[in-house]
């Protein structure tokens, strides 16, 4: 399965490379494994390329235990966490709302486990799906604060999957949370850190407060580099 998701993703950037120029069946079966594509995806790679829907692409988050908020509990040992400065600019997000969701566990339980995997066949300007903690400003009555989505140019007008929404973002600063890489069953406590952090840090230090007018932003946990957050600042 690992092969399908890389193949979509080779295609989606040779597609983007080659733009001004045909593109025959014979450049697509060097960046895909046709007969692979067309038993999962249900098209094979030209009708793809003609027609770049998204398409479900199964990346399921390495679950072991349910994780249903912060705990209590103290720290083994310290780690570090690292702290950098970073900016967005100005972007939409294709978003799928949740109903009462404050985190991944509810949020799979109100809209599924698929929508990440929708996600991830979006091309994105970040390269990854991300999920978020809204605002009010950016929810509608009776929609979750978590949701999940993938963040695209200004100028996006591509196909919008049905049940989602759109919204616009300005450009913004960020605080990147980085905690240490972690083996993936200890992924709650790679979680934990970062929050612990998070809490722990005063932006004035750099000129800066927390910004509630922007969502918060989570990256996938992923062991080899460490779990992130992105926490929105802005000048005091």
């Amino acid at each position: 399965m690992r092969e399908q998701i890389l193949a979509v993703q080779r295609m989606q950037d040779y597609i983007e490379a080659h733009i001004h120029e045909e593109i025959t069946l014979a450049d697509l079966a060097r960046v895909s494994h046709q007969r692979a594509f067309a038993r999962e995806f249900g098209c094979n790679p030209k009708q793809y390329a003609e027609n770049p829907v998204p398409l479900c692409l199964f990346k399921p988050y390495s679950v072991k235990s349910r994780y249903l908020g912060r705990r209590n509990g103290s720290m083994e040992k310290v780690k570090t966490v690292f702290v950098q400065l970073t900016e967005r600019p100005a972007r939409k997000v294709i978003i799928k709302r949740g109903i009462k969701a404050t985190h991944y566990f509810e949020y799979c339980e109100e809209v599924g486990c698929d929508v990440w995997s929708l996600l991830t066949s979006i091309k994105s300007i970040s390269g990854e799906p991300v999920c978020m903690w809204l605002p009010e400003r950016y929810r509608k009555p009776g929609t979750s604060e978590y949701v999940q989505g993938v963040e695209v140019p200004v100028d996006y007008d591509g196909i919008i999957p049905d049940g989602f929404d759109v919204i616009e973002l300005p450009a913004a600063k960020y605080l990147m949370f980085q905690g240490e890489p972690f083996a993936e069953e200890d992924y709650e406590q790679a979680i934990e850190e970062v929050w612990e952090a998070e809490k722990k840090y005063n932006p004035s230090v750099i000129g800066y407060e927390w910004d509630q007018d922007n969502p918060r932003i989570q990256l996938e946990p992923i062991g080899s580099r460490g779990y992130i957050e992105f926490v929105p600042i802005k000048p005091v």
